[in-house]
């Protein structure tokens, strides 16, 4: 068989049009984040749905998580209101945020170096985990409680310790996931 630059066996080659890739493919920013939103999918939260992403300096994932009761507590026993006249009739003094459990969750020996990709500016408690744990970067799509003191409190530890923060960006306002779509 003769290859497209050899034309030693007398056969005729055909030119082949070369194809150029995708130009619509996800950036590495927008896949990981994407991971993020399609783990907060898991949550059982009726008002807060936050998935976190961990990745290592080799864009490779090392740790998932979403916000949800810690395992072995029922979702059906411990409360999912935000208001109560008894904080214990919250859900703010049982769930565990998407960071803890994708730090937690994590499938490597320390995540050291890596980047976190959430959904929400963490909060103090899961700046504290971020920065112990030695993530150094932090991409997060919202921060619509900057104004809170357990925010302000989250960016100061976040900037004290050098580590970076940066609000995620997208051309794209969805992505879509289609099931069917290898099938036709």
């Amino acid at each position: 068989m003769a290859s497209s630059g050899d034309q030693t066996s007398g056969e005729s080659v055909e030119s082949v049009e070369r194809v150029g890739k995708r130009d619509d493919y996800l950036s590495w920013d927008e896949y990981f984040m994407s991971v993020a939103f399609l783990s907060a999918m898991r949550s059982k939260d009726p008002n807060s749905q936050i998935g976190a992403c961990i990745v290592n300096q080799d864009m490779k994932i090392v740790g998932i998580g979403y916000n949800g009761m810690p395992i072995g507590c029922s979702d059906d026993a411990l409360p999912w209101n935000r208001t109560a006249d008894d904080i214990l009739d919250t859900k703010y003094p049982y769930v565990c945020h998407a960071e803890l459990n994708a730090i937690l969750n994590k499938n490597s020996s320390d995540v050291k170096k890596c980047t976190i990709f959430v959904g929400l500016f963490p909060c103090n408690e899961c700046s504290k985990l971020i920065i112990q744990s030695g993530i150094k970067r932090v991409v997060y799509m919202s921060d619509k409680y900057k104004d809170k003191p357990e925010f302000i409190a989250s960016k100061r530890l976040l900037q004290m310790a050098n580590i970076e923060t940066k609000q995620f960006t997208t051309t794209r306002d969805h992505i879509v996931i289609r099931f069917d779509q290898l099938n036709h």
